[in-house]
């Protein structure tokens, strides 16, 4: 199929501190439950929210992977042992750790917040030998362009501030008024994956509401209907990368 769904209720699930942060992962860990399992040089997408008070995931490694992690509700704090010190990223916020050659990590999510943290894979065979590092980028140092019914953010691309060596990522957030059809490109040779973030959308007369997961290829375009307001986050990767994934 061109067009493959993996809705909510299928994707693999994980909590911390006894669910004061609960997961969603629409890929989730070759070990974990969810039925897509790593793919393109996407190797993990969680979306975790709080469920009441502020709850802190303490610290913790990381070697090789790109660990991206995207504010889309409210705030969080980070500390890692490269900066050594606290930062508060806020809604729209991003934050790039290339944790090469190895980094550690412990981020506290707020009350009534929600995060994307997504792993990329960049070649472990060449991050693996590199130091890591960190880089934050604030809301408003993406670009944004009109299109009356809809806005596109571009979060990242080959001429934006983020640069990943993960190969060939377009990440893109769209914002669709109610009741309009959009058509998107899709890419030869590339994967896009598609996360409904807020409302709800119709494709070939499937619904799809928030926390809902697809991903394309193979195809031209796609068509979507908007029901309501909607926010839908995506990422455009290559199917086959021109080196071994971990997961590959």
């Amino acid at each position: 199929m061109a067009i493959d769904y993996y809705p909510i209720e299928k994707q693999a699930v994980g909590n911390f501190n006894n669910g004061e942060i609960l997961e969603k992962k629409p890929v989730g860990f070759p070990q974990d439950k969810g039925i897509l399992k790593p793919y393109s040089n996407i190797f993990y997408w969680a979306h975790a929210w709080t469920t009441g008070k502020r709850s802190t995931i303490g610290l913790h490694p990381h070697q090789g992977f790109e660990i991206c992690t995207f504010v889309l509700k409210g705030s969080i704090n980070h500390y890692d042992t490269f900066l050594k010190r606290w930062i508060r990223l806020n809604e729209g916020d991003v934050q790039i750790i290339k944790s090469g050659s190895g980094i550690s990590h412990s981020e506290e999510i707020l009350e009534n917040s929600e995060i994307f943290q997504i792993w990329f894979d960049p070649n472990l065979s060449k991050s693996l030998k590199k130091v890591a590092s960190y880089s934050d980028f604030k809301k408003n140092d993406f670009d944004i362009s009109n299109h009356g019914n809809f806005s596109v953010r571009l979060i990242h691309h080959p001429a934006s501030k983020i640069y990943l060596d993960s190969e060939n990522i377009i990440i893109k957030e769209y914002i669709f008024k109610p009741l309009y059809i959009a058509n998107l490109f899709v890419e030869n040779g590339k994967i896009h994956s598609f996360f409904v973030v807020d409302g709800q959308v119709s494709i070939d007369g499937v619904n799809l509401s928030k926390g809902d997961f697809f991903t394309v290829k193979k195809i031209r375009n796609i068509k979507i209907e908007t029901i309501n307001d909607t926010k839908l986050f995506e990422i455009s990767s290559p199917i086959n990368p021109s080196y071994r994934t971990y997961f590959g």
